[in-house]
This record gives structure tokens, C-alpha cells and sequence, in this order.
């Protein structure tokens, strides 16, 4: 069959992406008319599939997901086909393969499901690059963590190769800037640098990228440390937005309805509203314990009223385990609070004094 009947019978690019991801025969023969047959591992695009220690990292607004990319992207093999139709010369098709990694790269970066599902296909087949089934497994795994059903599929096919555990380089954030190094009132009332996270911890907080942008966005608003939030959404529910505990506590940072009532969340297995709590909620408790993260950690888990009852951190096995696992995370023991917001507990009051 010509290449310009192909053209005429499957016009809508969209339908002719469908076929050759679901391994049509008609479109494979289509593809093969423009196989590569350079070695791809000698391109510029082999850079990446280079892995790369992860560093601290603050997500940026993802300036490639504009509406002209996102058209593309509701199709993720669109360009591959466009691509595999319109070169024939082979140096060429490499270049341009290429290209468009590189973009689905960015795209999935953010956390867009088609991107990762792509991208994850050019790795499987070697489009532009190096042929790696353990990268591609890394990627179908991310689409399919957010219900991307072809990934689901196709990771299925790939049962026996255990996923790539190092992010691709172009997975990984820009260099952040100099870290601001914040003075911070201890408990005892001296001061403490406050010190970054962990290169393990922000690596975790990255892989969760759809959570870790809500919270860049609404973290300012309440005057809370992101690192200190994601924190806590991974003590609490592993990043699950429908988590449930036997005690009905609720979504990402597991509110009780009572808790999601006095902060006023409709819907605590929205992600967004329910961070919105949890950052309120995390607000107040450290205004009232006088930005100790330890006593903070303490109530959120066992409640405000524990915590003064122990004039400190309950004993009980649960919250202990809890508060070392926060303070792991965080990696600090104090946080910026707003004086004079809420009345301190006796306790605090009585330690000042004391000290």
C-alpha cells in the first residue's frame, strides 16, 4: 500500500497514533517504510537516558504544558507518526526523533500521563533513543500510577523487567537556586539554622509530582515550609488522595471530618481541598505550640488535647514512631509561626518561666 493512501484512509492523525501503539499491523508496515537503522546510542538524545544522583528540588511552573503542546500531547503518538511518515532520511528521522523525546521528556517531567506513557514507548521501540526496557517500565509504571490504561497494558508485556530506580536526567529539576538559610526560634528560645531536606527525602517528594505542585502553589498562602507539608502527606497517607484509616480520617493528610469541618473541606478525597485543611490545620498548630515541629507532629497524630495533658509528646508508641518519622522528613525541629495568634498551652508557658 503507498504511503499517500495510508495518508488519505487514516486523515485523522489521532487514529493512525491508536494504531501503531496498539501494534496495528497497518500501521507498523507504515513505519517500517522509514525504520531507523543508524545507531541511535551515538545521538545528542542518548543524554537522556543518563542517570544522575537526585538533589534537593523545588518544582517550577512547567512553562512546555502551553495548549499547543497539551493538543499534541492528548494524542502521545501523534508527532511519532507524523514523524515516521514524513522522513525518509534516515539522519534526519533520527534528529527529529529525537526532538520530540526530548520535549515528551519535559512534559512528563510535570507529571503528564501521556508524556511518561510516550516517551516510555520511544524507549521500549528506540526512537531517538537507546533501546532500554527498564527505563520504559520506569515510565509505563508513572502513566499507569495515574490511570493511564495503554500503560497499564503495556506494562503488562513487560511483567519480567523491573523498572529503572533512577530518574533520567531529564526527569530531574533545573539546579535550584542558593538556599536562603532561615533563622528559626527553637523551643528553648535559641535559634537554629533551618537545614534542607534530605537528596533521599526530595527525591521521594519529586516522584509525587502532581502532590508536590499543588503544594508549592498553596503552601505560601498559610506561611508553610513545603518540605513540611510533603512531609507530613507522606507520614500520613503515602501520597494516596483515597486513603481511609479506621478512624474515618480522610485523603491525603487524613482529616477527621470534625478536623475537616473546622477548616471548612467539603471534600477531604479532593486533593487540593484537603491539602488546603491539612495546611490550615498545620497553621494553627504551630502558632499554638510555638513552631516546635515535634509538638506540632505530636498533635496532628494524637491530638492537641494529649499533647498538653504529657506537657509534651504522648507516650504512646504510635506517636512517638510518628514524630521520628516527621522529623526524619523534615529534617528540622522549628518553624516560622505566627506570634500572638492563638494562646499558647500552660505548659509552654510554665517551660519559659522554668528555663
Amino acid at each position: 500500500m503507498k504511503l499517500n493512501s495510508i495518508l488519505l484512509y487514516f486523515k485523522p492523525l489521532s487514529a493512525l497514533a491508536a494504531l501503531l501503539l496498539s501494534a496495528n499491523v497497518a500501521a507498523e508496515s507504515a513505519l517500517n517504510e522509514v525504520e531507523i537503522s543508524a545507531n541511535v546510542s551515538q545521538l545528542e538524545a542518548t543524554e537522556t537516558a543518563e542517570t544522575v544522583v537526585v538533589s534537593p528540588v523545588t518544582l517550577e511552573k512547567p512553562a512546555i504544558n502551553t495548549a499547543e503542546v497539551k493538543k499534541g500531547l492528548n494524542n502521545p503518538s501523534a508527532q511519532l507518526v507524523a514523524i515516521a511518515l514524513k522522513y525518509k532520511d534516515t539522519e534526519v528521522a533520527n534528529r527529529e526523533y529525537a526532538k520530540v523525546a526530548e520535549i515528551y521528556c519535559k512534559a512528563a517531567k510535570f507529571g503528564d500521563a501521556d508524556a511518561q506513557y510516550a516517551l516510555g514507548w520511544m524507549y521500549q521501540n528506540g526512537r531517538g533513543v537507546t533501546v532500554d526496557e527498564k527505563i520504559a517500565a520506569q515510565l509505563y509504571t508513572m502513566a499507569a500510577e495515574q490511570g493511564h490504561v495503554r500503560a497499564k497494558n503495556t506494562l503488562a508485556t513487560l511483567a519480567d523487567v523491573k523498572p529503572e530506580s533512577t530518574l533520567l536526567a531529564c526527569l530531574l529539576p533545573d539546579p535550584p537556586p542558593e538556599p536562603m538559610v532561615t533563622t528559626l526560634p527553637n523551643a528553648d528560645g535559641t535559634n537554629a539554622e533551618n537545614k534542607g531536606i534530605s537528596e533521599k527525602t526530595a527525591a521521594l517528594f519529586y516522584s509525587k509530582a502532581n502532590i508536590l505542585k499543588i503544594v508549592n502553589k498553596l503552601a505560601p498562602k498559610y506561611e508553610i515550609d513545603a518540605n513540611l507539608a510533603m512531609s507530613f502527606i507522606a507520614v500520613e497517607s503515602n501520597f494516596n488522595v483515597q486513603a481511609t484509616s479506621p478512624k474515618n480520617a480522610q485523603g491525603l493528610m487524613q482529616l477527621i471530618p470534625a478536623t475537616a469541618e473546622r477548616f471548612g473541606v467539603k471534600d477531604a478525597y479532593k486533593a487540593e481541598e484537603n491539602i488546603k485543611g491539612g495546611l490550615a490545620y498545620l497553621r494553627y498548630l504551630l502558632a499554638y505550640f510555638k513552631g516546635d515541629v515535634e509538638l506540632v507532629a505530636a498533635a496532628y497524630n494524637a491530638g492537641e488535647g494529649a499533647v498538653e495533658k504529657y506537657k509534651g509528646v504522648p507516650p504512646y508508641a504510635e506517636t512517638q514512631l510518628y514524630v521520628k518519622k516527621i522529623a526524619k522528613l523534615y529534617n528540622n525541629l522549628s518553624h516560622p509561626y505566627k506570634e500572638n495568634w492563638v494562646k499558647e498551652p500552660p505548659f509552654l508557658k510554665t517551660k519559659k518561666t522554668s528555663g
